[in-house]
């Protein structure tokens, strides 16, 4: 068995791509390096190369359309199980087609990721409307979110249209980054050490700004006043807005 090793980027694989046409021999497994190999297996480790993915980028744009191809990257951040495999069979019969294949949903693999692309798409819409963000003791407002998929990516540019008045950190517990946008520009940013707040959105008050203490009081106090408990249906409100979502709620905290 052989399998590509690549660093675990959308730029990686699509040089693991070119290497394959390159080296003119196909891989049972491309994977991410953090995933074990099983023993007695033949392993490439893919370098990613810009140069090389953008090749592979060019020769896409000739088939499909820059939409198709934002699809691709979106699939990718669905992070399942070996949707590298699905991908991969998707470019090849895309670049071996004389006209491409986006819209042949009879094709498995154009209706897999069709499929994928949606989830993803509809767990962005998620996370930018179930944000919840709490005014830290040093001025940053602070969200945490538990994605299923890394879709971060896909929320940037809202989030700094939207919130472009304040600083912000929206940071994805699941895969321990974030994103911080400082009144310029929104970089990406990486913890050394789990940070307990950001593992559980929980900040403690000591760690909150003082209006923020008292807004949360106040919406807490508005909510038991307006609650009629005869009528309380949790199951209502699941289906509103999962329950995953709940913890990071002041009113559910």
């Amino acid at each position: 068995m052989l399998y590509f090793i690549y660093d675990y980027t959308f730029e990686g694989l699509l040089t693991a791509i070119f290497d394959i046409y390159n080296r003119k021999v196909f891989p049972d497994r491309i994977q991410g390096g953090h995933l074990p190999v099983p023993l007695f297996t033949e392993t490439y480790t893919v370098v990613s190369d810009p140069e090389k993915a953008d090749r592979v980028i060019e020769g896409l744009k000739k088939k499909i359309s820059r939409q198709a191809l934002h699809h691709l990257f979106i699939c990718y951040l669905s992070e399942i199980e070996n949707i590298e495999a699905s991908l991969f069979r998707y470019i090849r019969k895309t670049l071996e087609s004389p006209s491409g294949i986006e819209v042949n949903f009879a094709d498995e693999d154009v209706l897999f990721l069709s499929k994928i692309y949606k989830k993803v798409q509809n767990e962005a819409e998620r996370v930018k409307q179930f944000v919840r963000f709490q005014k830290t003791a040093d001025g940053i407002y602070l969200a945490i979110m538990d994605p299923l998929y890394n879709v971060l990516p896909l929320c940037s540019d809202f989030f700094q249209d939207r919130y472009a008045d304040q600083s912000w950190l929206v940071y994805d517990s699941r895969r321990n980054y974030g994103l911080f946008y400082d009144l310029r520009k929104t970089e990406v940013v990486h913890f050394d050490q789990p940070i307990r707040p950001l593992q559980t959105g929980k900040m403690e008050d000591e760690h909150l700004d003082e209006s923020e203490i008292a807004f949360q009081r106040l919406w807490n106090d508005y909510l038991k006043a307006i609650t009629i408990r005869e009528r309380k249906n949790l199951r209502l409100q699941r289906q509103f807005m999962p329950k995953r979502f709940w913890k990071y709620l002041t009113e559910k905290q």
